[in-house]
């Protein structure tokens, strides 16, 4: 369990840090990132002439916006058509009501021409697909104009070796060519890779870089050989080859990692929130907006909920519980009281099926997240966040904390109303240690894959879960 962990670790690293370092100078990968954004706004501006005879400021400044809320693009370049078609009209859908959101908060709706926005809405998606057919059809000429592909081999046959060269054999576009490994220790010793052989020893790399002309070198040693390293570092500097380093430590689970630099000292960060500079100030934004969009529109349920509340069962009407926040921190996460007991010790027991505790009424709240909706406040407060790992009651966390491993590494970011965990079918009771561990999962790859356009996505799968989704009780 524990290998097959790490080996999905180290092929996603090395699949991030490949990704990173081929793209530089990469035509391709420049188009990809540019071409739904800038179909976007071409197909707004021409919409806007046809109706406005103009691209009024109005529409400039929309422009704007929709590039920032789709940039980069997401390459759909190995998909099936019907796939890639349909990945755009869902995506398509999801910024399409953000943006009709945003415009019903802010009042500015109405500065635009109903005929033009319908013409974009059914125009946008459209150009979009015909943008990645085009690209398609451009894909064998952008790749000749860069020229031959570089060759490359990786030094090191071990996990994150194997793993790196997985993802060069699955990515045509990379122009990257794997010529082999290098390495001293015999075939029984470093495993085997049918598709790429052992081009010879340490000893003799740079006698190797030259015969088969490498242009790349990935260095995939372990970080205890610093003297091999070294050794090897030195008989490289006789060559012209690019020299990258693939440290083992991808084999560990990397959180937001990338390089920086600390006083000048280079350093790789392992674990870090993706909610940092621009992006923190994004997250934050957004969860102001959709929070005050959402309370004042939900306004008349919360005052005829909190009503029932109080007339169907004794006690008060919104349940305060200590809940870990932003670093592990205790927070006050409100919710509608769902139960006849308001628990808050040093253990409690989960909501099950039938639980005798639940009120009738706190029995439809739980099953429709209705008891959930208080916590818009805590948003607007600045101890959550819409979208995020689901808070836990404290004595959940210190009994958890101790049975899975990361489990605290959740707490780098504010805990959401809603999850990536529970719209991927962890909402609910977690009865077993494999149901929590599930959840810590996908809340670990929540932190690792943040985007706005991701939260989106979760928003719109938490209404259609709510909808028919009966794990909650």
């Amino acid at each position: 369990m524990t290998e097959a962990r790490s080996n999905t670790s180290a092929a996603a690293a090395s699949k991030q840090l490949a990704g990173s370092t081929l793209g530089k100078g990469n035509l391709l990968n420049v188009l990809i990132a540019i071409v739904t954004p800038t179909t976007l706004v071409l197909s707004l501006w021409g919409v806007s002439v046809y109706f406005e005879g103009e691209i009024p400021p109005a529409y400039l400044l929309l422009s704007v916006l929709v590039f920032a809320l789709t940039f980069p693009g997401e390459s759909r370049l190995q998909k099936p058509l019907w796939t890639a078609g349909l990945n755009i009209l869902l995506n398509w859908t999801w910024i399409a009501a953000l943006l009709f959101l945003i415009g019903v908060a802010t009042g500015f709706l109405h500065v635009f021409s109903d005929k033009a926005l319908l013409a974009w809405l059914l125009l946008a998606p459209v150009a979009e697909f015909g943008a990645c057919l085009l690209l398609r059809a451009a894909v064998p000429a952008l790749l000749n104009l860069q020229g031959p592909k570089q060759r490359a081999v990786i030094v090191g046959m071990n996990s994150q070796g194997f793993a790196l060269a997985t993802k060069l054999a699955q990515s045509p576009y990379s122009h990257i060519e794997l010529c082999g490994f290098v390495d001293s220790r015999d075939a029984g010793r470093n495993g085997v890779d049918a598709n790429h052989p052992v081009l010879g020893k340490l000893s003799d790399i740079a006698r190797l870089v030259k015969v088969h002309h490498i242009q790349v070198i990935y260095l995939s040693l372990p970080m205890a050989s610093q003297p091999r390293i070294l050794h090897v570092l030195d008989d490289l500097k006789d060559t012209t080859a690019s020299i990258y380093f693939v440290p083992d430590m991808f084999v560990t689970d990397l959180i937001q990692g990338h390089t920086t630099a600390v006083c000048g000292v280079p350093v790789i960060s392992v674990c870090e929130s993706p909610f940092t500079g621009m992006n923190g100030a994004i997250k934050r934004a957004s969860d102001i907006v959709f929070s005050v969009l959402i309370l004042t529109l939900i306004t008349p349920v919360l005052i005829g909920v909190a009503i029932a509340v109080k007339l169907t069962s004794p006690g008060p009407i919104i349940f305060k519980q200590r809940r870990y926040g932003l670093d592990g921190k205790e927070i006050l996460v409100y919710k509608f009281r769902s139960m006849s007991v308001t628990e808050d010790g040093g253990a409690i027991r989960q909501a099950q099926r039938n639980d005798a505790r639940i009120t009738p009424l706190g029995a439809i709240l739980r099953r429709t997240s209705l008891d959930e909706l208080p916590q818009f406040v805590n948003v607007l407060q600045g101890r959550m966040s819409i979208v995020g790992p689901r808070p836990h009651a404290v004595a959940h966390n210190e009994t958890y904390r101790k049975l899975i491993k990361g489990y605290m590494v959740r707490h780098k970011v504010k805990p959401g109303i809603t999850g990536w965990a529970q719209v991927n079918g962890f909402r609910g009771e977690t009865d077993t240690l494999d149901k929590m561990q599930g959840r810590i999962d996908y809340d670990l790859d929540y932190l690792r894959h943040w985007s706005l356009r991701l939260d989106i996505n979760i928003i719109f799968k938490t209404v259609r879960l709510v909808a028919k989704d009966q794990k909650a009780y």
